[in-house]
């Protein structure tokens, strides 16, 4: 009988719920903030400094957050995707645009490894001589 109560206390434990945020923690109220903003001093002192910013095509600053869920033993789920585009020009934001959920396509990661041009495939043994003299020993700098 305690070896049963043990496995279950054991198992149970393995059962965690628990709800990260990762990224932008947003205003509740964000699209209207995001309509209010002119500047990109205002958007910075709003909302903070954008994770991303094209370098392409238009300047969009790009904000992202959402909530990360555990549950167990269960893969992690993410809910709650919200992103901020800012289209800047200068130091005015021309346009804004919040995508939540369900404007957000569901990207599908394909399993395997993607193959690299020109890749050179060594053996375990052939990485190890291949780092022979590529390293100083410790204390004789560079």
């Amino acid at each position: 009988m305690k070896k049963i109560i043990a496995i279950c206390l054991i198992a149970l434990a393995g059962c965690t719920f628990q709800t990260k945020h990762r990224g932008y923690v947003f205003p509740s109220d964000l699209d209207t903030v995001a309509s209010e903003i002119k500047t990109t001093a205002q958007l910075q002192d709003k909302i903070g400094a954008p994770q991303v910013k094209t370098i392409y095509g238009d300047d969009v600053w790009v904000y992202y957050g959402a909530d990360e869920n555990y549950r167990g033993p269960l893969p992690k789920t993410y809910d709650n995707k919200t992103v901020l585009l800012a289209w800047v020009r200068g130091d005015r934001v021309v346009k804004t645009q919040v995508l939540r959920d369900a404007d957000l396509p569901d990207v599908v990661i394909a399993d395997g490894e993607t193959e690299i041009p020109a890749a050179i495939e060594l053996n375990a043994l052939q990485e190890l001589f291949n780092n022979i003299g590529r390293f100083t020993p410790a204390g004789l700098g560079q």
